[in-house]
């Protein structure tokens, strides 16, 4: 009774959320092009399909995956688990005992990408625009090795407490160099791309993630050191896909001559 009380709610708040965009679509098409709208039952079946899809959905992640990734960040911080890195009794525990932590961001940011709808879209649009020149799956990877290495990196920040905006910094110069090199098709996908991994899959792992981090390394602040994977999660994908885009370049070059 309880998870059907928490559904419904649920469903009422994504009702008022996505009632504004159901009026400005309507009624620009009825105030402004003065025209009826093709197909009407299949559009309003669809907006059904929709509110209903995203109230389970966010159930799922309230219910699921956020609690289980902060779950998984408090066990491998635990001390007792931790206890199993260290050569003797009486070591203090360094930035490299974390290794599991880095592993698990690394892969959990890799399969959440991968399950991002957003970047699914970005991706098939990206390869009909091109006429099949930017391929569905390789976009895909490339993106998720960048966000995957964003929060690997990022937990890496976590833990050892180095200023959030110096590894930002290093980060966009690096992009802006990598601009000035990569193919010019290429830029604002790439671009775009570092938007496209921060939604309604990644964000509330990730988050999740960097809070339980921050609650249980000691000496971190939830509120100054738990926030900021995100930024990664934006950041990294960049390089990624410009990467990714020269080397494609650079290997097809390489075979024309």
């Amino acid at each position: 009774m309880g998870l059907l009380l928490d559904i419904l709610e649920t469903l009422v708040l994504t009702v008022r959320d996505v009632l504004p965009i159901a009026v400005i679509i309507f009624g620009m098409q009825f105030l402004v092009i003065r025209r009826p709208i093709p197909n009407l039952r299949r559009v309003l079946l669809g907006f059904l399909f929709v509110l209903m899809g995203l109230a389970l959905f966010l159930v799922g992640l309230e219910k699921a995956l956020f609690p289980l990734g902060k779950i998984m960040a408090q066990q491998l911080t635990d001390p007792a688990f931790l206890a199993a890195s260290l050569d003797s009794a009486g070591e203090v525990l360094q930035w490299h005992h974390y290794k599991w932590v880095y592993l698990f961001a690394f892969a959990i940011g890799f399969a959440t990408t991968l399950a991002e709808p957003a970047l699914l879209a970005v991706a098939i649009k990206a390869n009909e625009v091109s006429g099949g020149a930017i391929g569905v799956g390789g976009l895909r990877v490339a993106v998720a090795l960048g966000v995957a290495l964003g929060i690997a990196l990022g937990s890496y920040r976590i833990v050892t407490g180095l200023p959030l905006q110096n590894f930002i910094i290093a980060g966009y110069v690096v992009v802006i160099v990598q601009t000035l090199f990569a193919p010019k098709m290429i830029i604002a996908l790439a671009y775009d791309s570092g938007g496209v991994t921060t939604s309604t899959v990644t964000v509330p792992l990730v988050t999740a993630l960097g809070l339980g981090l921050a609650s249980t390394v000691p000496g971190r602040s939830p509120l100054l050191d738990g926030f900021g994977l995100i930024a990664f999660a934006s950041l990294f994908p960049i390089m990624g896909v410009l990467g990714y885009a020269q080397l494609s370049h650079w290997k097809a070059r390489r075979s024309r001559e």
